[in-house]
C-alpha cells in the first residue's frame, strides 16, 4: 500500500510543521550530498525556519564565499557593489540627520547658524526654546522642593533628639533631689553611671524597685 499524497500547503499547527521541516530539511541535505559526491557537483543550500533558525549545507570541497562568487561569475552581478550602495545611502542619511541635529544644538543653545531661517522658523525656534526652558524650570523647582522637605525632616529629627535628651536630663536631675543620688553637682556623666549602677525607680505602688539599669522614659515623678 503505498503512501497518499498530501495537499501541498501551510501546515497551520506548529509542532507538525517544525517536525516536517525538520525532517524534509535533512532528506534534502542528504540529496544534496549525494548529488556532490556522485556528480563532482559544487553545492550550497541556506535554509532559515519561521522561526529563524540558520542552517546550512556546503560542498566539503568549497565554501559559501566561493560559491558567491561563481555565482556572480556567471550572472555578471555584484552582489557586494549593491551591498556597499545601500551602505552609502544609509549612511548619508544618517550624516544628514546628524548635521540637522547640530544645527539645532547650535541654534537653540549657542544662539548661532540663524542667518538661513526667516520669520516663521524663527517663530517656531522661539517656542520650542521657550517649552524647553518650561521644562527645565520645573525640573529645578522639583529638585529644589524635594532638597528643601528633606532638610525639614532632618531638622524635625535633630529637634526631636535635642528634646528626648533634655527630658532625661531633667529626669535625672529630678532624681538627683528626690533620692540625694549625687551632692554638690556632679556632673552629668558620673550621674548616669550612678544611675546604672544602683538602677532603682519607683513603681506605681511608691515601692523602690532594685535593678541592674533604669529607663528614664519609664519612671514616675511625683
Amino acid at each position: 500500500m503505498g503512501r497518499g499524497r498530501i495537499e501541498i500547503k501551510k501546515i497551520e499547527n506548529n509542532t507538525n510543521r517544525q517536525v516536517t521541516y525538520s525532517k524534509r530539511r535533512n532528506g534534502i541535505f542528504k540529496k544534496a550530498h549525494e548529488l556532490t559526491v556522485l556528480c563532482d557537483a559544487k553545492v550550497s543550500l541556506i535554509m532559515f525556519s519561521n522561526t529563524g533558525k540558520f542552517h546550512e549545507y556546503i560542498s566539503p570541497s568549497t565554501t559559501t564565499k566561493k560559491i558567491y562568487d561563481m555565482y556572480q561569475t556567471t550572472l555578471g552581478f555584484d552582489l557586494w557593489s549593491s551591498h556597499y550602495e545601500r551602505m552609502q545611502e544609509t549612511l548619508k542619511k544618517l550624516k544628514d540627520s546628524n548635521n540637522k541635529l547640530r544645527r539645532e544644538i547650535r541654534q537653540r543653545v549657542l544662539g548661532e547658524d540663524l542667518d538661513g531661517l526667516d520669520m516663521n522658523d524663527l517663530t517656531i525656534l522661539e517656542q520650542h526654546m521657550q517649552d524647553s526652558l518650561t521644562v527645565v524650570r520645573e525640573r529645578k523647582y522639583h529638585v529644589i522642593k524635594t532638597q528643601t522637605d528633606t532638610c525639614r525632616k532632618r531638622v524635625k529629627n535633630l529637634e526631636q533628639r535635642n528634646c528626648n535628651l533634655r527630658l532625661d536630663y531633667d529626669t535625672i536631675h529630678q532624681l538627683e533631689k528626690k533620692y540625694g543620688m549625687v551632692e554638690n553637682e556632679v556632673g552629668y556623666e558620673s550621674t548616669i553611671a550612678y544611675s546604672n549602677l544602683y538602677g532603682f525607680c519607683e513603681n506605681p505602688n511608691n515601692n523602690i524597685i532594685h535593678g541592674s539599669g533604669y529607663e528614664p522614659h519609664g519612671l514616675r515623678l511625683d
